[in-house]
Parts: C-alpha cells; sequence; structure tokens
C-alpha cells in the first residue's frame, strides 16, 4: 500500500513539473488547464463508485482494477503524439488513482483493528516525503535531459511492482457481499459532481470571462445537489459525528493548499525568490507533515478528535504567520519555519481524522464514508484554491499579489479556526456511532 501511495506521489509531483514542456510539444498551450481537470474529473467519478463496490464486493476488485487502469494511463500519456490522447492518458490516471485510493482506505479499515490505524496511516503520510523532496527535481531533470514522457512512463514498472506484491495479500482476503444500503442516484451524482468541480475550477481559472462565470455558476448549479447523495446526510449543516468530521477534511485540506498555491508566487514576485528557492517552504512542510503524523501514531491513547483540534489550530497559526510575508517588508526568511508549522497540523488532523472516519464506519458503508473523505478533500482544495486565483484577479495581479494574498490568507486562517471550532468534542461522537 505504501509503495502504491508513494509511485500516486511521484506521479503528482512530476506532471506539474513536466507541463510546461509537454503542452509546448503537443501544441496544446491553449489547453494547459485540461490536463490536470481531466485527472480531477476522473478522480471524483472512480472515488465514488470504488467505494460503492468496495461496500458491495469488498476491496478486492478496486485494487485490482485501479493499479491496471492507472499503469494504462501512464502508458497512454508517455506515447502520446497529440493532446487529445494525452487528456486520455490522464483521464485513465484519475480513474486509477480515485479507484485505488479508497480502496486503499477500506482495505485497512477491514485489516488493521482500530488502535494500529494511526500508525498506518502515519505511513502513508510518510509515502508523500521523498517524491515530495525528489519528485519535483527528478521530473525536471527527466524532462530536460531525455523525455517529459519519462514522467510517465518510468514509473509504469514501478507501479507494476506494487500492484504484483498486493495480489497475494488480496487473495487471502476473504470474499465479501456486504448488504450496503440502498444510495439512489450514486453514479448520476458522481457524474454531477465531477463536472461541477470541472465547471467551479475552469471558471476560477478564467475569472474574467462572461462565458467561464456562466460555466461556473452551472457548475454550482449541479455540484450541489450531487453532494447531498455524496456525502453523509448532515456534512453540509456540520451535524455531530461522522458528518462533521468529512467537512473537517474539506476545511483543513481546502484551507492548507488554497494558502500553499500562493507561496511560491508571493516568494517570487514580491520577495524575488528563485523558483528553487520558493519551493523550499513547500519541501519543510512535507518534512512537518511527516513528522507530525509519524508522532501520532505513536500516540495511539491520545483522542483522535483532540489532534484534529491542534492541527487545525497549527495551521491556522502557521497560515496567519505566513500572511506577514505578502508585503515587501515582510519577513520571507522565516516562511520555511512556518510552514512547516502548518505542515506538522496537517500531519496531526489529516491522518486523525482518516482514524474517526474509519471508527465510524461498517462493513456495509466503509467504502461510500472513505469516499466521501476523499471527496471533501478535493471539493474544499478546487474551491478555496479557486477562491484565491478569483481574488488575485480581482484586487491584484501575479506580478503584484500583496492586495490579494493577505486578505485571503487571513480569510484561509479564519476556515481553519472555525475547523477547530467545529471539531473536537463534535467529532468525538463519531466513536460512538
Amino acid at each position: 500500500m505504501v509503495l502504491l501511495v508513494t509511485l500516486l506521489a511521484f506521479e503528482a509531483m512530476g506532471v506539474s513539473t513536466a507541463m510546461p514542456r509537454m503542452v509546448a510539444e503537443l501544441d496544446g498551450a491553449d489547453l494547459y488547464a485540461w490536463p490536470f481537470l481531466a485527472f480531477l474529473a476522473a478522480s471524483v467519478v472512480a472515488t465514488v463508485l470504488s467505494g460503492r463496490f468496495s461496500d458491495r464486493r469488498g476491496p478486492r476488485p478496486s485494487l485490482l482494477v485501479g493499479p491496471a487502469l492507472f499503469v494504462a494511463g501512464l502508458l497512454v500519456a508517455g506515447v502520446a503524439g497529440d493532446m487529445p490522447v494525452l487528456l486520455l492518458g490522464r483521464f485513465l490516471q484519475g480513474l486509477g488513482a480515485g479507484t485505488q485510493i479508497v480502496a486503499v482506505y477500506v482495505l485497512i479499515g477491514l485489516v488493521y483493528p482500530e488502535r494500529d490505524r494511526p500508525a498506518v496511516f502515519g505511513l502513508l503520510s510518510a509515502a508523500w516525503v521523498v517524491p515530495s523532496l525528489v519528485g519535483p527535481a527528478l521530473a525536471g531533470w527527466l524532462t530536460e535531459q531525455l523525455s517529459w514522457r519519462w514522467v510517465f512512463l518510468g514509473l509504469a514498472p514501478f507501479v507494476l511492482a506494487g500492484f504484483l506484491l498486493l495480489v497475494p495479500v488480496l487473495r487471502a482476503l476473504p470474499p465479501q457481499r456486504g448488504e450496503a444500503p440502498a444510495r439512489p442516484g450514486l453514479p448520476l451524482a458522481a457524474l454531477g459532481a465531477s463536472a461541477g468541480v470541472v465547471g467551479l475550477s475552469w471558471a476560477a481559472q478564467h475569472p474574467t470571462g462572461a462565458l467561464d462565470l456562466a460555466l461556473g455558476l452551472a457548475g454550482l448549479v449541479v455540484l450541489v445537489p450531487s453532494l447531498r447523495v455524496l456525502l453523509p446526510k448532515g456534512t453540509l449543516t456540520a451535524r455531530r459525528g461522522l458528518p462533521v468530521t468529512i467537512l473537517a477534511r474539506g476545511l483543513l485540506a481546502g484551507s492548507f493548499f488554497a494558502a500553499e498555491a500562493f507561496i511560491p508566487l508571493t516568494l517570487t514576485s514580491v520577495h524575488g525568490y528563485s523558483a528553487l528557492a520558493a519551493g523550499i517552504p513547500l519541501t519543510l512542510s512535507a518534512l512537518g507533515w511527516s513528522g507530525a503524523a509519524m508522532w501520532q501514531s505513536r500516540k495511539p491513547d491520545i483522542p483522535r478528535e483532540k489532534l484534529v483540534r491542534w492541527g487545525f489550530l497549527l495551521n491556522a497559526a502557521g497560515i496567519a504567520g505566513v500572511t506577514l510575508i505578502a508585503p515587501a517588508w515582510g519577513p520571507a526568511w522565516a516562511t520555511p519555519a512556518l510552514w512547516a508549522l502548518a505542515g506538522a497540523g496537517m500531519g496531526l488532523a489529516m491522518s486523525s481524522l482518516s482514524v474517526l472516519t474509519l471508527a465510524a464506519s461498517t462493513d456495509a458503508d466503509r467504502g461510500f464514508n472513505s469516499s466521501a473523505l476523499q471527496i471533501s478533500d478535493m471539493l474544499g482544495s478546487a474551491l478555496l484554491v479557486g477562491l484565491g486565483g478569483v481574488l488575485v484577479s480581482a484586487l491584484a495581479s501575479a506580478q503584484a499579489p500583496t492586495a490579494a494574498v493577505i486578505p485571503f490568507d487571513l480569510l484561509m486562517a479564519a476556515v481553519s479556526v472555525v475547523g477547530a471550532a467545529l471539531t473536537g468534542p463534535r467529532c468525538r461522537a463519531t466513536l460512538e456511532h
């Protein structure tokens, strides 16, 4: 499982680095965002359907199909001769990633006792460390010295190896035919959420055109009713127990990744940092995340809801701190330490929210709840990162983003504080479910 997650992380870190060269060679500059959107759209659909299938048949089928789809996507993208083929490859990668990540959560809930789950999720968090440290640099070297195609083709044998290591474990699992509750309209809601997230993401990246605005509004119209089907009842109103736990993941991931998205921009545009130097805070954040996740894995007696609240507060402190670097007079040198603090908050809270979700799940709804957790992650990040892009376009510019970054970071810190206020005792009811 750790190997598969590590390879997903390498792919995620490498594609962003190699994307400019890809679209330039394939004459796809006008479609620059679509390889990311194709992956996102497929991931949303696959996450929902994999959760549903795992509730009915167990994680085995999804863990057989997911890596196979991901490898197929790597191969298709690696040999792409034009943008449509690249988009097909990215779509297949998204299907594979969404299918297997939900099944991994279900497998953890099926195999590991509750007391051991913090350690397992700590290891999965640690799986992102090496890709975060060397992934962008390695992808850049491959792109410059060989070809961007090796960012995809070079991963395929390793994914296949991880798949082969997992097969004996899957064969040993008992067959499962769960009595999952009927969830009418789930496939249609998955398509609606996929279209809605893509529409909102596109509008956020192109906030000035009337047609783009209409696309964003249409995305919102189809997204809201879809979420009522895809998330536990009461999630959007922060109901105690499982619903507020699912909502907390969206608030946590959204506030962190939205603030992080504008740190390199601020350091390069306002403070004159090189791209390499501007990426150092993100690397230290990954180390803080992993270190905190490993620490919480060794403290199974600390209530998870307490760790969630601590994580939100550390995240809020880190985001509020980086607000100070937005002006030209700000202490840019403090950014690595501040963002490592926010990363530590993520390491405490993300793993703990996963543990709480599985604690509130049964064999009949473990897949649905794990799917809802991932949907909340993706949606929170997409919406809040998009909001930041709109503010930069409306209040400032990419060359001088200070006027937009200050209110946006303060808003993201407030979102994280709200998350801390909503969690704690309200999450405790999850364990009583």
